[in-house]
């Protein structure tokens, strides 16, 4: 019945029923460390690899789809269904490496919402990184699943603010076509290795655990038993395709025109040197005026706010998963103390890193850099487990989705490859 009604609801009010986890997942893809990095390149390399953005949204969306789908006709999260076909000191290892590298995107990301904070008020960048990895922390442990998640929902709306800084500065859109689809090969070690880190920023481990997980979640929010899940219905797989369709070309879209702001108004005026989201933000002022400045610093404030649970609570399920611990953000802190206690200790870390002098935004690009080495890894597994019909309830990922996660884990490789040999 429940599936009747929901075929016949209009298009347009099934399309925004369906949103949720594949467009918080999309969403947060765009965090204030990615930010950055997306900045300082093309501050570096201009347009050169504006193409980038429509090439990573078809493969971006097959990942995300067959980690949902398995998180949906399985029941389990991704470490669990890993589990299956991964030897379990394999699987504890990409835990500890998640950990590690959403730690150091955690701290990137606390500093480049702390310098937002900074330049809009004046106050201490430190000040605002206690304040925010705080608040983060305690929300995350004191609220339920579904208030988060519906949080984080409407979060996904300040990634428009950086689609308007880029109509304000006024560009040839003639000229940007032009460049978005003409595809050139970088040729030199370094264009290689920006590749390497648009792609594990873009395709990036965190966001797969994320994105099963919570499909997980979402089906406790409605007071299903998970272990009693004999697959998914058809109308159930179609709403998260356009779920996820929905969340990554946003991820993707804002993708292009932060590439787009930065290359426009920071590499065509000769600023090559940006270290920081903060300095980004501060270079675009007498160049594309105040208000391109306050929206770009606000949404950095705003995905930050969105990015830093989906770091933190990845790297928790999947050591939950893997060690077979309790879970979940409907849990209460007491019945889920080692779950909480990865959440808050990354956290915790994360501002620890601010006080240590360590440039986060170079952290960041190199964890990128790694996130892009291992990714391919990780994928190899997950289309092992999206293929196997016994593990997928006779439900496998479809061909078609099994062929782009093939390329992808190929374009990966092959850009690791160029990386090390040019």
């Amino acid at each position: 019945m429940q599936n009747n009604l929901t075929e016949k609801k209009p298009i347009l009010k099934r399309f925004f029923t369906a949103l949720g986890p594949g467009l918080v997942t999309g969403a947060a893809d765009d965090d204030p460390s990615g930010i950055a990095t997306y900045s300082i390149a093309r501050a570096q390399l201009g347009t050169s690899l504006l193409w980038m953005a429509w090439i990573t949204w078809p493969l971006m969306a097959a990942v995300q789809m067959m980690c949902a789908r398995i998180g949906m006709v399985t029941g389990q999260g991704l470490a669990g269904a890993l589990s299956k076909k991964i030897p379990k000191s394999i699987l504890v290892i990409f835990c500890f490496a998640l950990l590690i590298a959403n730690t150091i995107n955690i701290a990137a990301d606390l500093a480049g919402m702390a310098d937002a904070a900074e330049l809009l008020s004046g106050i201490s960048s430190h000040f605002y990184v206690v304040i925010f990895g705080a608040g983060i922390g305690f929300s995350i442990v004191r609220f339920r699943y579904h208030q988060i998640a519906n949080i984080l929902k409407w979060l996904a709306l300040s990634l428009f603010a950086y689609v308007i800084t880029a109509f304000i500065i006024h560009p040839d859109w003639s000229l940007v076509v032009k460049q978005t689809f003409s595809v050139s090969i970088p040729k030199s070690k370094e264009a290689w290795q920006t590749i390497v880190a648009i792609l594990g920023t873009t395709i990036s481990p965190y966001l797969f655990f994320w994105q099963a997980a919570q499909e997980v979640e979402e089906e406790k929010a409605m007071g299903r038993r998970m272990q009693a899940r004999l697959g998914a219905t058809k109308i159930e797989l179609i709403d998260r395709m356009m779920d996820v369709g929905a969340g990554t070309f946003l991820s993707n879209i804002v993708m292009f025109f932060i590439i787009l702001t930065t290359a426009l108004t920071l590499n065509a005026h000769g600023i090559t040197n940006i270290t920081s989201s903060k300095e980004a933000a501060e270079a675009l002022r007498p160049l594309a005026g105040n208000l391109a400045t306050l929206l770009y610093t606000v949404g950095i404030v705003a995905v930050g706010l969105l990015a830093i649970p989906t770091l933190a609570g990845s790297a928790a399920y999947a050591f939950a998963e893997t060690f077979d611990w309790s879970q979940g953000l409907d849990e209460k802190l007491k019945q889920a103390r080692a779950f909480y206690a990865v959440i808050i200790f990354s956290v915790l870390c994360g501002i620890g890193l601010d006080f240590l002098g360590i440039n986060p935004v170079q952290a960041l690009f190199w964890s990128a850099v790694v996130n892009g080495l291992l990714a391919p890894f990780l994928l190899i597994g997950i289309f092992l487990v999206a293929r196997d019909r016994k593990v997928m309830v006779n439900q496998p990922s479809s061909k078609l989705s099994q062929i782009i996660v093939a390329i992808t884990i190929v374009l990966m490789f092959g850009a690791a490859v160029g990386m090390f040999t040019v």
